[in-house]
């Protein structure tokens, strides 16, 4: 399997970007990826006030380039771009040495677990 990692900067980002964020992967981005060809799945992570961050998981090398390519021209145009105000830092391929199940097993939802704070 293949990832690639895109990340953006949350230093400089508004109070209120995290949330908007959530609102964002729950609005578009999540239906979006969830029909990208070759993506086996997708996960979002941040850390507040540091970075926010897309993690895909191919089922090829080539599935995983053909995307690259077609996103990095765009990559400040792209919709956390658009939020967060600013172009990515990173845009990173790597190979997923293994991916596990755990017994408290995997959700796949729009819908995350966090409170309304406003960060």
């Amino acid at each position: 399997m293949y990832g690639l990692t895109v990340r953006w900067s949350l230093t400089d980002a508004p109070k209120g970007t995290l949330k908007a964020l959530r609102a964002y992967v729950e609005d578009e981005s999540y239906a979006s990826s969830a029909g990208l060809d070759g993506l086996r799945f997708k996960t979002w992570r941040a850390h507040k006030g540091e970075w926010f961050e897309d993690n895909y998981v191919f089922v090829s090398d080539e599935a995983r380039a053909a995307f690259q390519d077609s996103f990095e021209p765009k990559a400040a145009s792209a919709g956390a771009s658009r939020v967060i105000g600013s172009a990515p830092i990173l845009i990173e391929a790597c190979e997923i040495i293994g991916v596990v199940r755990g017994a408290a097993g995997f959700r796949s939802s729009s819908h995350f677990e966090h409170g309304n704070k406003d960060d």
